[in-house]
């Protein structure tokens, strides 16, 4: 299953760091994402596109979790010669990643 079928997904950037905001179409699915989008598989997930740390914050009141993903834009939007790959992109790409 792709996390696409049950949540949406916003980001954005600043500097090097990109947040990504992760939320269950239906609060049902909560539990799965809690369960299988730690921040080990999203650090898998970005491997070779994101050389720092990836943390995870859980906000169950809307259902949601919030990742911020270091070292990520290869030194920022206006150092970075990947220009498909500035932050508004992670979201739909994190949304391809299988949980199982």
């Amino acid at each position: 299953m792709k996390l696409v079928e049950i949540a949406n997904a916003r980001c954005g950037d600043k500097g090097n760091k990109v947040n990504i905001a992760l939320f269950a179409k239906d609060p049902k699915d909560y539990k799965l994402l809690h369960e299988h989008v730690t921040a080990e598989k999203v650090a898998q997930h970005f491997q070779g596109l994101v050389k720092g740390e990836v943390v995870r914050y859980e906000v169950p009141s809307i259902y949601g979790l919030n990742f911020v993903l270091s070292d990520a834009l290869a030194g920022g939007g206006s150092a970075s010669l990947r220009v498909d790959n500035l932050g508004k992109c992670f979201a739909s790409n994190l949304l391809r990643m299988s949980i199982f």
